[in-house]
């Protein structure tokens, strides 16, 4: 299997590992990856025969360059509409190898609902606290973006965040690699959850001034030392794919 299908793949693993996790479901969302030294990606294909998200095969991926011209055929199968959230965000940022788009329903409800996500928890995961902690730009309006100059308009809110929240939609998450992407598409969602159970039942505290420097000291020392961190979380969840029966 050569470079080009090994990506594919991971494209395909995170679609399932994201509807494993709830992030998407049937056919909503999708994912791509930049074809490292090139102007194209691979992205998560639609069709009229595909069964969701969840079932993503590597046929259903298919490449094309960031205007949205594809390079290869693939009977029944096309770009999703909001191809040019990909597109854009690839041509703009050179240091991001995958977007990920979801509609994942914990971070759809706090958005609705006007809920700021905060760093509530330290120990508890302090990667998805650190999501918060670097602040969450909300792109405002509830559309589908399928057209460069709206995913522009997303763009210049998201700035060089990692995570854009999408009112009453979803989110768009960046990383530098498939697994970095997904993982923290999912950190974010594991944040929302527990920012909308512990609202119900009382007000949203940041954690002490103290205990964010100490947490945020030791995230950037481990960042020096192991700058890949999300890689063993995505083999986690590949993994639990395998697990489940639902790997490839």
């Amino acid at each position: 299997m050569d470079a080009v299908d090994e990506l594919r793949k991971e494209v395909a693993l995170a679609c399932r590992a994201l509807a494993m996790m709830g992030l998407v479901k049937e056919a909503t969302g999708h994912v791509s990856a930049r074809i490292p030294g090139t102007d194209e990606l691979l992205i998560r294909a639609r069709g009229y025969d595909e069964t969701g998200l969840m079932f993503t095969r590597p046929e259903d991926v298919i490449r094309a360059d960031f205007d949205g011209k594809t390079t290869e055929t693939r009977e029944g199968v096309s770009l999703p509409q909001e191809f040019p959230i990909h597109g854009e965000i690839f041509k703009a940022r050179p240091e991001v190898m995958c977007v990920v788009h979801a509609h994942p329903p914990a971070i759809l409800r706090c958005g609705l609902a006007g809920i700021e996500m905060k760093p509530i928890f330290g120990a508890f995961d302090p990667a998805s606290s650190m999501i918060a902690a670097n602040g969450i730009p909300v792109y405002p309006r509830s559309i589908t973006v399928t057209r460069p100059a709206l995913a522009h308009d997303m763009m210049a809110i998201m700035g060089d965040k990692q995570v854009c929240l999408m009112y009453g939609h979803g989110i768009t998450a960046v990383g530098t690699s498939v697994g970095a992407a997904t993982v923290r598409s999912i950190k974010m969602e594991a944040l929302a959850e527990i920012c909308w159970d512990v609202s119900a039942r009382a007000p949203l505290r940041d954690i002490s001034d103290e205990d964010k420097e100490h947490l945020w000291a030791r995230q950037r020392q481990v960042a020096t030392e192991r700058p890949v961190q999300a890689e063993p979380i995505w083999k986690y969840y590949k993994q639990l794919l395998e697990h489940r029966g639902l790997s490839l």
